[in-house]
């Protein structure tokens, strides 16, 4: 005879009734992130835009709509995938602040159409302003120090797709002796506190050099960069008048190797480090390798939002104490 498993299925599988457990490492970096997170400041972004309620179907609270938002930037979710993540996680439930005994989770639609919102009014540009002033206003400030430099996100080269070609926004680049299809982004970092103050979005094709002037600020006594930055005195001094070049030179000649100069890029180096940063929690905290859209526009915003959400991640250990 067969046996079939039996589950005992009490209130005391329920969760309110469990007496062992402890918070999950996701629920542990949700509730940091509520707390260090200005919820206030973004949400006076989001409202003058959203949906007022009428008539007919009732919009989804801002607040919530914002809350899942962040989910699927920092857990790299598509529009479906964090709908369902929604409906498999309590932890991500309460964040967000759905009850699914009084309403459903926010469906994919609903998720993709806020998300165009943001896209449409450039609240991504408008989030990372409102970061930083809210970084500031917390002892976290822009100094006059600015490091440069850019990294690229892979897209999709197929061409297995409804229109049959790739994105047209999208370029392919050589770097050493690989070839790599998508954009690149172009970042200012403040060189004392890190903070991500200036951001670009374009094709792989473009070289770094060329957003130069646009991710300087104007009041740097000091600018950073790599190789690709080097021989744009004049560009640095355009955008920032005071501006000291720092940027890494040459070292490798035909017939020799400045020593002098290799001597002067390792000390460059150590400050020029802390660009890299940002670009760690993008890709590897948050996940974001790859294009999930196509077109220039919508990647930038989420870039900007991402940039915005990873300087509070850097500095949460500072934020945390004053918000608790």
């Amino acid at each position: 005879m067969k046996r079939r498993a039996h589950f005992q299925r009490t209130l005391a599988s329920q969760l309110s009734f469990e007496k062992y457990g402890r918070k999950s490492k996701r629920e542990l970096f949700l509730d940091e992130m509520n707390m260090v997170v200005p919820w206030t400041e973004l949400l006076s972004l989001v409202e003058p835009h959203y949906a007022k309620a009428g008539n007919g179907r009732q919009p989804v609270g801002s607040e919530i709509m914002l809350r899942t938002y962040f989910v699927q930037q920092w857990f790299n979710l598509s529009d479906p995938g964090v709908e369902e993540a929604l409906y498999d996680s309590a932890s991500l439930r309460r964040f967000v602040g759905v009850d699914l005994g009084v309403a459903p989770a926010p469906d994919e639609t609903t998720i993709c159409r806020f998300r165009h919102l943001l896209e449409k009014h450039e609240l991504g540009e408008a989030m990372l302003d409102a970061v930083n002033h809210h970084l500031a206003s917390k002892g976290i400030r822009i100094a006059t120090g600015t490091i440069v430099d850019a990294t690229i996100i892979h897209a999709p080269s197929s061409t297995k797709n409804f229109t049959g070609e790739r994105d047209p926004e999208m370029h392919q680049t050589r770097k050493g002796k690989q070839w790599y299809f998508g954009l690149k982004a172009h970042i200012g970092v403040d060189s004392k506190e890190g903070i991500v103050h200036s951001v670009c979005t374009s094709a792989a094709s473009v070289a770094d050099k060329h957003m130069l002037a646009d991710l300087l600020h104007g009041e740097e006594r000091k600018v950073w960069g790599d190789g690709g930055y080097q021989g744009q005195r004049e560009m640095i001094r355009e955008a920032a008048p005071h501006a000291q070049d720092m940027t890494c030179r040459r070292t490798r000649f035909k017939n020799y190797v400045d020593e002098e100069a290799r001597r002067r890029n390792t000390t460059k180096s150590r400050v020029r480090a802390r660009v890299e940063h940002p670009f760690r929690v993008l890709k590897r905290i948050f996940g974001f390798e790859k294009v999930r859209y196509r077109g220039i526009k919508k990647n930038h915003n989420r870039l900007c939002a991402c940039f915005a959400l990873g300087n509070l991640y850097l500095h949460r250990k500072r934020l945390a104490p004053l918000g608790a």
